[in-house]
């Protein structure tokens, strides 16, 4: 009876870490039925997108099979139409489109503040392969929006990595403040020769306090929010305690990507489920 009344007061405080805490699933998606995702929850980004990738995003390589939500990228070649021959822009400088994905979001259907996100899912690591779990605020430009990446996995000088990053706005327009952790894939590899052939779990942790990120329960990356706070752009705010959204995608190339393994396609990123948490704050 004791150890729950000083839990009670740490919950009425603030105080109890999450992990300690009782969870509550408030929302999720576990992509049970056949075909296209639920387009109540889900949006797709269309064309040449960010980061000088070489992928052209576009909702028909997206689907749901056996349970599973598979994201996959296909080298095939067709016209770009959006290509502008003097145009100063990256992706509309480029005659054709050779590689497709998806990237899919649930900006504008559904975000949340606060709480534990959980993605199950199994990702493509060969060569070029961008996979992400992200999210992002709204209401300001990026990065004063706030970014929180609980998965990116591509190569740095060569060597492949898994990152949990936090990102938040500076004086300058989209430039980024970091607080990044690039933990090298072979510290996941040497547990498990086979890790690539399974199913992982990626988790965030928010709170009013921080923002933990964690893979298969492993924590890689704590960011307090005292820290978050941005730039003169977006006004001395801090994004993240503010509603985000979620992003799931798999990029190709690009400015991290890397060279592109065109005897792997078609690479498969499949989600298992994604799923949100509130602590259970009674006793």
């Amino acid at each position: 009876m004791k150890s729950k009344i000083v839990i009670g007061i740490l919950l009425f405080l603030g105080a109890l870490p999450l992990a300690a805490q009782e969870w509550k699933l408030v929302w999720s998606q576990e992509f049970n039925e056949e075909g296209r995702p639920d387009s109540s929850v889900w949006n797709y980004e269309q064309g040449f997108v960010r980061n000088h990738e070489a992928q052209w995003y576009q909702p028909e390589n997206a689907y749901q099979k056996d349970g599973l939500l598979i994201i996959e990228a296909r080298k095939e070649q067709k016209p770009n139409p959006t290509y502008r021959e003097h145009s100063r822009h990256w992706g509309q400088q480029r005659p054709s489109i050779d590689y497709t994905s998806a990237c899919l979001t649930t900006q504008g259907k559904y975000n949340f503040l606060y709480g534990r996100l959980e993605v199950c899912a199994r990702i493509p690591t060969a060569d070029g392969a961008w996979p992400a779990i992200w999210t992002l605020g709204s209401g300001m430009e990026w990065p004063s929006c706030g970014e929180i990446d609980l998965m990116e996995y591509y190569r740095i000088k060569g060597v492949p990595h898994i990152l949990a990053n936090v990102a938040w706005g500076n004086d300058q327009h989209y430039q980024a403040v970091w607080n990044s952790k690039r933990v090298p894939y072979v510290h996941f590899t040497q547990r498990d020769p086979q890790w690539e052939q399974h199913f992982h779990v990626w988790r965030m942790d928010w709170d009013e306090i921080s923002i933990r990120l964690y893979l298969d329960d492993e924590l890689l990356n704590e960011v307090p929010l005292s820290t978050t706070v941005n730039g003169s752009i977006g006004q001395h705010t801090n994004p993240f305690t503010r509603p985000q959204y979620i992003l799931l995608n798999l990029a190709l190339g690009g400015d991290n990507g890397g060279t592109i393994d065109d005897s792997a396609f078609p690479m498969r990123y499949e989600i298992d489920y994604v799923r949100v948490f509130q602590p259970v704050k009674s006793i």
